[in-house]
């Protein structure tokens, strides 16, 4: 071998030094003797150790060489026939590239190469972003109005064999039937809808398109979410759609104060209804016990009458003199031979009365 050779007067290792066995010559250590490198393992001795082990694997020994390649065949058809499916996958028996069954989690065994298996991950969610440059996102809405809409599909394997076999590349079938799905959205949307208030029904919307169409594929696939992100004008229009949003905002806030005007004004009218009501009911109430009142007097004057119908007759003649003569203006006339006529008359009702008044006791 040529690390055992003599070369240039000593027998030497491959790393320099001296006589297998012995440390590279140089200062002496504590101990007095020479310094003792690792000693590295010999060559010789490996191939020899192998070739006993191989002695007690195969039958006859070494010299059978032809079960070496056949033992190296199984191995190799061994490692290749067993597949581990994790608990997120789902394994796709394929013999000759025909689906044969569908494996659960576990260990597996599929004959190679006369089958072989694939493993998409059913448990996973993945996401595809889209429109997240200018360009991809931008569309054009109902009212005439370009507006870049970027949004996110997270979307999962539901039945593996659809997914493998019905839809050649599967992730860009999804991408492209989402973004279709989102400019037929928007295209029936009014831009300041999706601006504002509308984002959650648009993803809805183009979230339920997406699932139909992939369902008519049978791709296999799940469509958890649709996300937008954030949705905005181009640059060169910003400023004006801000104006219309900000016109928005004053007519809603004119509108809010017109209710709360409206809804003030109706509780005014109300409360003025209802004390028209009460006046009207109070009214009503007084003018009836009034009546009722006057009809019980007329009738207790009636009963007093027809027992004693002449007194009765003279007192309500008196009562009703009195009751006029108090409101008019009286002259006295003295008749007769030594009558003066005229007599002259002094109100001493009304004196006292006057006298008794708040403006003559100022």
């Amino acid at each position: 071998m040529p690390w055992n050779s003599d070369e240039g007067g000593g027998n030497k290792g491959p790393w320099g030094q001296g006589p297998w066995g012995q440390g590279p010559k140089g200062p002496k250590n504590n101990g007095g003797g020479g310094g003792r490198g690792p000693v590295p393992p010999n060559l010789d001795d490996l191939i020899q150790k192998g070739k006993d082990s191989l002695k007690t694997i195969l039958p006859g020994g070494i010299g059978n060489t032809w079960m070496l390649p056949v033992v190296l065949l199984a191995a190799f058809f061994v490692y290749n026939s067993i597949y581990q499916v994790q608990p997120d996958e789902r394994g796709i028996v394929l013999r000759f590239g025909k689906y044969a069954r569908t494996a659960e989690p576990g260990l597996h065994f599929a004959v190679w190469p006369v089958e072989t298996m694939e493993k998409p991950r059913t448990g996973a969610v993945r996401q595809i972003n889209i429109g997240m440059d200018n360009t991809e996102g931008q569309m054009l809405t109902s009212d005439k109005n370009i507006i870049g809409v970027p949004f996110s599909v997270f979307w999962q394997i539901t039945d593996p064999k659809e997914f493998l076999f019905n839809v050649a590349d599967q992730e860009k079938t999804i991408r492209n039937v989402a973004q279709s799905a989102m400019r037929e959205v928007v295209g029936q949307t009014r831009a300041q809808m999706i601006l504002t208030t509308g984002k959650d029904t648009v993803a809805a919307e183009v979230q339920k398109i997406t699932q139909g169409l992939l369902n008519d594929y049978k791709a296999g696939v799940l469509v958890t979410a649709i996300n937008l992100g954030d949705v905005q004008p181009p640059a060169e229009v910003a400023n004006a759609f801000a104006e219309v949003v900000r016109a928005g905002q004053n007519r809603q806030q004119s509108i809010n104060e017109a209710e709360q005007y409206r809804n003030q004004q109706v509780r005014l009218a109300e409360g003025e209804a209802a004390k028209l009501v009460e006046d009207a009911n109070g009214y009503k109430a007084r003018v009836v016990f009034e009546a009722q009142g006057e009809a019980a007097r007329f009738l207790s004057v009636y009963e007093e009458y027809k027992n004693a119908k002449d007194v009765t007759r003279q007192r309500i003649f008196l009562e009703t003199m009195e009751d006029i003569l108090a409101r008019s203006n009286k002259v006295i006339i003295e008749g007769g031979q030594n009558g003066s006529g005229v007599v002259p008359y002094l109100p001493l009702p009304e004196i006292q009365k006057r006298a008794t008044s708040p403006a003559s006791a100022q």
